[in-house]
């Protein structure tokens, strides 16, 4: 992807720990960061990460918007990268838009009001995530240009932490897919109707990071692909959105779905979002990425060599078992890459599991 190589094309999904201090990464993030740099995967993304204060979706949310964010982050992740291989990095840049001011998932993930510590969310429109909830603030002009502000000054200071490559979050129900939703976009401005008009504000971001972004890093862009509900964004909507953002620059889609309503109807299964992946790449040629239910080495290979999808993400399945690419290789005959200090790990079954694995004791 551009100048950037992987060595292989299994992904580790951005996954929220919910465990920063005003947005600052911590000893978690060191830990959790090292362990997975550990795992040989052909990249590493780092969690969603707010451009703005409103835009954590809880107190505990990592960001990237002031001074004191951008030490802590590079500091720590600059420690998890000199002690493991050399993999390269993403980060996902988002808002949450609507679900912003919500406690963190083991304390129930409900909204907490402002009069209680939280804050006002933002959102396309005054439409309240949950029918019992108050809405959210519907954005105005100078919000809109603040937001474009805030995704492209994150990008610079990704860039001087040394990020490799930047994923745009547009999916989940987050502010850049409830502007894309015709569910929760009932705008009736330039932002609002239409489909033009709804893609506006994403295109609008995805160029300006694009442009503040270096020419020779990837930029991706992860979207929901369909809503699961009537009436609302679909499969079709996201082929005619990757055609326009393949012509602004963008070099991967991260297919993933759903995330806008609580009325969706999402057909569980495992690697149930491949075909949307697979629609999206025939459709576009664009490198796309799949993600969702995907446990198992062959399956997950199956995917690549018919060309369902360019890479596959795993989220759940790498916080279960970061060695998981270890894992693969093994079954499938590959080799990984692994510090010296665990080049005698290797079961006498996948002996030849690590590459260029030395040892010697007397």
């Amino acid at each position: 992807m551009r100048e950037l190589t992987l060595a292989n094309r299994i992904v580790v999904s951005p996954m929220c720990q919910y465990s920063a201090i005003d947005g600052r990464a911590t000893d978690w993030h060191t830990i959790h960061w090292g362990q997975l740099l550990q795992s040989a995967a052909g990249m590493f993304t780092i969690e969603a990460t707010a451009v703005s204060a409103v835009g954590r979706i809880t107190h505990g949310c990592l960001g990237l918007y002031d001074d004191a964010c951008e030490q802590a982050t590079g500091e720590r992740l600059a420690i998890a990268r000199a002690n493991a291989p050399r993999i390269p990095v993403a980060m996902q840049l988002a808002h949450s838009g609507r679900k912003g001011s919500s406690r963190v998932p083991w304390e129930g993930g409900q909204l907490i009001h402002a009069d209680e510590g939280g804050w006002m969310p933002l959102a396309p429109s005054a439409i309240a995530q949950l029918e019992h909830e108050p809405p959210p603030k519907s954005i105005d002009g100078a919000a809109l240009i603040q937001v474009k502000a805030d995704f492209a000054a994150a990008a610079d200071r990704a860039l001087r932490i040394g990020i490799d490559a930047l994923e745009l979050h547009m999916a989940h129900g987050y502010l850049l897919h409830e502007f894309l939703s015709p569910l929760s976009n009932k705008r009736d401005d330039a932002y609002g109707g239409s489909f033009d008009n709804r893609i506006r504000l994403p295109m609008e971001v995805f160029a300006a990071v694009r442009k503040r972004w270096p020419q020779e890093k990837p930029l991706g862009v992860r979207i929901s692909a369909t809503d699961w509900v009537d009436g609302g964004w679909t499969i079709e909507d996201s082929i005619a959105l990757v055609r326009r953002l393949q012509a602004a620059g963008c070099d991967w889609i991260d297919v993933s779905s759903g995330g806008i309503s609580p009325a969706q109807k999402i057909p569980l299964g495992p690697g149930y979002q491949v075909p949307l992946a697979r629609a999206i790449r025939a459709a576009t040629s664009v490198p796309t990425m799949t993600v969702g239910l995907i446990t198992d080495a062959r399956q997950a290979e199956a995917i690549v060599k018919s060309h369902d999808a360019d890479l596959v993400a795993m989220a759940r399945a790498m916080l279960w078992d970061p060695r998981w690419p270890w894992h693969a290789a093994a079954t499938l005959g590959a080799q990984i890459r692994a510090p010296s200090q665990y080049w005698r790990s290797a079961p006498r079954d996948a002996a030849n599991v690590i590459a260029c694995a030395k040892l010697g004791m007397r």
